[in-house]
């Protein structure tokens, strides 16, 4: 297990210092890792149906959906164990799971150490089940407003829209937590979490908050609703299991011009190793006011995004996320076909071009 010391003041922007450990007054970001790869290595995923049955594994076979991510119905080495059994005899590997961390940031003493103790109990039956890769998110303490009114697009279709102008105003959190003690209480729980997950063999990739929110919305702290939150987040401990559930469409929703600033931001986490999993999403729009499209209709150019997975030698999946929702699709399998083409047509054509 690589030694691990955890920031506790400043951001990591300008950062430059590679190699050793972090201390209070050296604060660095993660050495590039990832050299130039030669073909795509990245695979079509899917986590949206998990993989309890026959119908939807023959559907994922379908449409050439053979790596997802999926939930046992018992949290328990055995039955993550029979789940990945079913999901093999149709060719399909579950690589994933999502799992709750809890409360992290407003938890203390007792609380904390029972929570703590929890989450190291999951890791180990995941990493005993055979997961790669569990997949989480850190609680706001005043919670996440909902989409707003959603957006008419092609064929009579909805797509789920955000305005933060639009959302209601609701009160403080009745204890305002300072953005520093909010990442100390983070830097704390992976440090006492992290060694689980290296001894497991276990990445833990943490989803950006969605939607990103302003700095204090509430009296809370928005420690991953930036860039900035998200690399100060990856460089908080020296580890080969911290990284992120890098979605894309999320981190577009923190961009004034996601098109254009996408790429690099992806070139940036995947050099440095930092990107675990992948939900490959488009919008139309900027932070604070977008609508989530078709993967072929938003405003980022996809396969750009595609070339620059591509090019940091990602290996994992590139999922479909949300989409458009119709009547005549009520349980979405329509839209997500559609999407699972556009996606492995998107990996073939980089393959070809490598």
């Amino acid at each position: 297990m690589n030694r691990r010391k955890f920031l506790t003041l400043g951001t990591i922007a300008g950062t430059a210092a590679v190699g050793g450990c972090f201390t209070a007054n050296d604060v660095r970001e993660p050495a590039v890792v990832r050299p130039r790869p030669q073909k795509a290595l990245m695979k079509l995923g899917c986590q949206r149906f998990g993989a309890r049955t026959d119908d939807i594994l023959q559907f994922y076979a379908r449409y050439g959906v053979q790596h997802i991510a999926a939930n046992p119905e018992g949290w328990t080495a055995e039955s993550i164990k029979k789940l990945r059994e079913r999901a093999a005899a149709y060719g399909i590997t579950v690589h994933a799971a999502h799992f709750s961390v809890g409360n992290v940031i407003t938890t203390h003493g007792a609380e904390r150490d029972k929570l703590v103790s929890q989450v190291c109990d999951a890791i180990r039956i995941g990493a005993d089940g055979g997961y790669e890769i569990l997949l989480y998110g850190i609680s706001v303490p005043c919670g996440v407003p909902s989409r707003t009114e959603p957006t008419p697009g092609r064929g009579n279709v909805s797509y789920s829209s955000f305005r933060f102008a639009e959302v209601p105003p609701g009160p403080d959190i009745q204890e305002p937590i300072t953005d520093q003690a909010a990442w100390d209480a983070v830097a704390d729980f992976l440090d006492r979490v992290l060694p689980a997950a290296e001894k497991g063999k276990i990445k833990l990739a943490c989803h950006p908050q969605d939607p990103p929110l302003p700095p204090g919305y509430r009296g809370a702290p928005q420690l991953l609703s930036s860039v900035e939150g998200l690399k100060r987040f990856v460089s908080l401990a020296e580890s080969d299991s911290l990284g992120l559930h890098f979605c894309q469409g999320t981190i577009c929703e923190m961009l004034d011009n996601p098109d254009r600033e996408i790429c690099d931001i992806i070139r940036w986490f995947g050099e440095r190793g930092k990107i675990f999993n992948v939900h490959f999403r488009n919008l139309r729009g900027r932070r604070d006011s977008f609508c989530e499209t078709f993967p072929d209709e938003g405003d980022v150019n996809m396969l750009h995004a595609l070339r620059a997975y591509r090019d940091v030698g990602y290996s994992g999946m590139i999922m479909p996320d949300h989409v458009p929702g119709h009547p005549d699709d009520p349980t979405q399998r329509e839209a997500f076909a559609f999407t699972y083409g556009y996606i492995r047509g998107l990996i073939q054509a980089v393959s070809a071009e490598a």
